[in-house]
């Protein structure tokens, strides 16, 4: 219990970072080179990982990592950068707040993960939370902005669960690190061709590119995948509901504005969908053999022993073979 928690509170740093880049992209990066945006995001943290973790990738996981990091990187910053700009952060976060449920339905193909109860119990508490939030109806909405939310929503939650397939017996920053450069490394010649060259940037967007890059990228995907490894995917969607929570508190904060009513009900009922998804005890070991219990008193020849068990040697002495020893006689 007291370990799932640690992971939820590791987990929770990525959507609460992902929550802040929603308003650091539009407020301070140039909107017309969502490319070299999405690029000069991610190569840095990549390389800045590879720098703590000096690990190449090796045999499968050169191709993993190119997969991975066209999923979640390449594809995924595209259309966050384009989603920032055509969108209020309000409905961006509120599209994205779908990735649970989308991430529950991946995952039971993918990993054979049943969603419980609690989990779609949690789901539906957070969406409505969050569309309680955000939901004003207001504001014009862009069509091409939902889209690109839509889209990111959707190859992220595929590329986050393939990543939790294929992490078992590597490091966690390294694959991270892996992901980020790859992405970053596809996104360099197709910013070049489609958007010539790089954006003039000022002292604020280059402070700004440095918070995205480190913060809400190298530290929260290192966070994000750690959660990932130890929780289920179903889990580590609802903490992600978090993400426009604070897109919620940011805005408020930044543009001195009081919350209502209707935000904290919002915001209660967010949090409550992630406590309610949450594992109530860790997942066991894959290939760890589940002892049965015993009872206390029990004889210790009548307990049970787990499949694989070594029998004893006084026991696998059959009664031939000691007949046969006593016939030889006394040796000399």
């Amino acid at each position: 219990m007291e370990a799932n928690a640690r992971w939820v509170a590791l987990t929770a740093v990525a959507p609460v970072a992902w929550g802040t880049n929603y308003y650091v992209t539009h407020e301070f990066l140039p909107a017309d080179h969502p490319l070299y945006g999405a690029a000069l995001r991610a190569l840095p943290a990549g390389l800045v990982l590879l720098a703590v973790r000096r690990q190449r990738p090796r045999g499968v996981w050169w191709w993993r990592s190119a997969v991975l990091g066209l999923l979640n990187v390449s594809v995924f910053f595209f259309l966050v950068y384009v989603a920032s700009h055509l969108l209020p952060t309000s409905v961006a976060s509120t599209v994205m707040a779908v990735a649970p449920l989308a991430m529950m339905l991946v995952a039971r193909g993918l990993l054979a993960e049943r969603p419980g109860a609690a989990h779609l119990a949690g789901a539906a508490l957070g969406l409505a939370g969050v569309c309680l939030m955000l939901l004003t109806g207001a504001e014009e909405v862009s069509v091409r902005g939902v889209l690109a939310s839509v889209a990111a929503m959707l190859v992220s939650s595929f590329g986050y669960v393939l990543a939790k397939r294929w992490s078992g017996g590597t490091d966690v920053l390294a694959s991270t690190a892996w992901q980020l450069t790859a992405g970053g490394l596809f996104l360099l010649p197709a910013a070049a061709v489609a958007e010539g060259a790089p954006p003039a940037l000022s002292g604020p967007a280059v402070l700004a590119f440095g918070y995205v890059a480190l913060v809400a990228t190298a530290l929260a995907f290192a966070a994000w995948f750690a959660g990932l490894r130890h929780l289920p995917a179903g889990t580590v969607g609802l903490v992600g509901l978090l993400n426009p929570l604070t897109g919620v508190l940011l805005g408020t904060a930044a543009a001195a504005e009081t919350l209502t009513v209707r935000q904290l009900c919002g915001m209660a009922l967010v949090l409550a969908g992630v406590v309610l998804g949450r594992p109530a005890r860790g997942p066991r070991r894959s290939g760890e053999p589940v002892r049965p219990a015993v009872t206390p008193g029990t004889p210790r020849r009548a307990r049970p022993r787990t499949p694989g068990a070594r029998a004893p040697a006084s026991a696998a002495r059959t009664p031939g073979r000691r007949r046969a020893r006593s016939s030889r006689g006394p040796r000399g």
